[in-house]
C-alpha cells in the first residue's frame, strides 16, 4: 500500500507518517517510484500509536511499546501508571467543571466572594490545575482528528 492509501485509510496526513518513519515507530518495505509502501499491518500500528498518544503517551514510550521487530510489546505496568496519572488528571478536571458550573450560578455579588469559586482559585495558584494539563489536552485532540 502506497503512502498515500495509507493516509487515506488511516486519517493520518503523509506528513506524519513520514515523521513516524524518521521516530522509528512505522517502516516502509520499499518504494513505487517516488512514494513509500507499506505493508498492510501499517493500519494496525497507526492504530496503536493512534490509541497511545490519545491515552497520553509520549511517542518515545509508544516507540519502546511498539518494539523494533513490529510485534508490541506493551508495558503493563506502564499502562496502569498512565490509567493512574488520567484518573488523577479527570478528578482534577470534574473539579474544575463543577466550579465553573457553580461559579456559574453562583449567587454572591461578585465571583471573588463565592468560596466555592476561592477554592477553584486557590487550586490554580497551588499549581494543581495548570494551563499546561489543558494546553497539552487540547493538543491531543487536534492531534487525534
Amino acid at each position: 500500500m502506497d503512502i498515500s492509501e495509507v493516509a487515506k485509510r488511516s486519517g493520518v496526513p503523509a506528513s506524519t507518517l513520514r515523521f513516524y518513519e524518521e521516530k522509528g515507530l512505522i517502516n516502509s518495505v520499499g518504494r513505487q517510484g517516488l512514494r513509500r509502501v507499506f505493508e498492510a499491518n501499517i493500519l494496525e500500528r497507526l492504530a496503536l500509536i493512534t490509541l497511545g498518544r490519545a491515552a497520553g503517551f509520549s511517542l518515545d514510550e509508544i516507540a519502546h511499546m511498539l518494539g523494533a521487530n513490529g510485534s508490541p510489546n506493551i508495558d503493563r505496568a506502564l499502562l496502569t501508571k498512565k490509567a493512574d496519572e488520567l484518573d488523577s488528571t479527570i478528578q482534577k478536571l470534574i473539579a474544575m467543571r463543577d466550579g465553573l458550573r457553580h461559579a456559574a450560578v453562583c449567587s454572591a455579588p461578585s465571583h471573588m466572594d463565592c468560596p466555592k469559586f476561592r477554592r477553584l482559585l486557590g487550586l490554580a495558584a497551588s499549581g494543581a490545575i495548570t494551563s499546561e494539563g489543558s494546553k497539552k489536552l487540547a493538543k491531543r485532540r487536534r492531534a487525534n482528528k
